[in-house]
């Protein structure tokens, strides 16, 4: 068993990953130079990279079936994680999305990615094939919104959206035929426009932001997203060097080691890095549905679907944000941007591909 495990482990993949969390590190390190007040981030980011790489191999030594027992505890229980966020959660920049344990700050939505990838991989592979029935796409619906509506009351959209998206590329997976493929996509254009009247103020400020920006904001998303487009401008086809943007270091970009280091890393590493960058990531991403493609059974196949769509999801996402393509979300670059939740979440998922991929040959005894 051990020996095949080895043999059929994915090393790529996981090499692909810790290359991209040392790059991370490293553009945490440049883009906090000077600021006193994220002092140390870089320290924390790896910390949290080397406890991620050790829960990888955990996660890949534990049969993936045995996920499947579970997942009706994991949902219940991040139900009342979530409860417990609404009701003691600690705000921060103006949601109540993050727990307070003394030591660290937990932030209980990013693992709820996670559980909810099982959750509907588990719910579909019982019923793959007969989504064709709206009774079962009904069913997994209100198993999503059951946790996602305690999200989007902290408030906390952008993850909101990531589970729904999740849940449609899972739903399409199972086999749900094109008509009504099309039929949710429009139904779910009309919601969010029936919906945005509700949203908190600053939602609704970045969506009018986006559609009419204000050239001559000094503070706020607009400027944000300006001094984006500008960092990236300043990086040229080969950058102006590691610790030498001056967009970073003057401090004009900001939230530069979380939602814009992309926008830190073009101007660092010009046009020529970032699109190393970029393929790096597109490659594991493509590795994630190599694993779907060869899983032994549907479960693992939707699961490793599932953790490939979450990344390509928030990579596309951060990427378009910091182009000013779509409107700001606080969404991160995966293995890149700072945060421990978002990466414990993605190096969880990482863990269960690595085991799907490790046991698509059934067992010779």
């Amino acid at each position: 068993m051990r020996r095949d495990f080895w043999r059929n482990f994915d090393f790529l993949l996981f090499g692909s990953v810790i290359i991209l969390c040392v790059f991370g590190i490293a553009m945490i390190h440049s883009a906090i130079a000077g600021s006193p007040e994220i002092t140390g981030s870089e320290q924390r980011q790896a910390i949290f990279v080397g406890a991620g790489l050790v829960l990888i191999l955990v996660v890949a030594l534990i049969d993936y079936h045995y996920w499947a027992s579970l997942t009706r505890i994991m949902y219940i229980g991040s139900l009342l994680l979530l409860l417990v966020i609404f009701i003691i959660g600690q705000a921060r920049f103006g949601s109540a999305r993050w727990l307070d344990t003394g030591l660290i700050l937990i932030q209980p939505a990013e693992l709820v990615k996670i559980v909810m990838i099982l959750v509907l991989a588990d719910f579909f592979s019982h019923h793959i094939g007969e989504v064709y029935d709206l009774r079962w796409v009904a069913l997994s619906f209100l198993l999503t919104i059951g946790l996602v509506v305690w999200i989007l009351l902290q408030p906390n959209l952008s993850t909101s959206i990531v589970i729904f998206v999740l849940w449609f590329s899972m739903l399409w997976m199972s086999g749900l035929p094109p008509k009504y493929l099309l039929l949710f996509t429009v139904l779910g254009l009309l919601a969010a426009i029936v919906a945005f009247p509700f949203l908190e103020e600053y939602q609704q400020l970045r969506v009018i932001n986006f559609l009419f920006p204000d050239p001559t904001a000094r503070h706020g998303n607009s400027y944000n997203v300006d001094q984006a487009l500008i960092t990236i401008g300043s990086g040229g086809w080969f950058g102006q060097g590691y610790g030498h943007s001056t967009q970073v270091q003057l401090r004009f970009l900001k939230v530069r080691h979380t939602d814009f280091i992309f926008s830190a890393m073009a101007s660092e590493f010009g046009f020529i890095g970032t699109v190393l960058v970029i393929a790096l990531l597109v490659f594991v991403i493509l590795r994630c549905f190599r694993a779907a493609r060869l899983a032994a059974d549907p479960f693992g196949g939707l699961i490793a679907h599932g953790v490939a769509t979450l990344l390509f999801f928030q990579t596309i996402v951060n990427i378009g944000v910091n182009l000013n393509v779509i409107p700001v979300t606080g969404l991160t670059l995966p293995f890149i941007s700072y945060g421990g939740s978002s990466l414990v979440s993605l190096f969880l998922g990482i863990g269960l591909v690595e085991s799907v991929i490790a046991r698509h040959k059934p067992l010779s005894f």
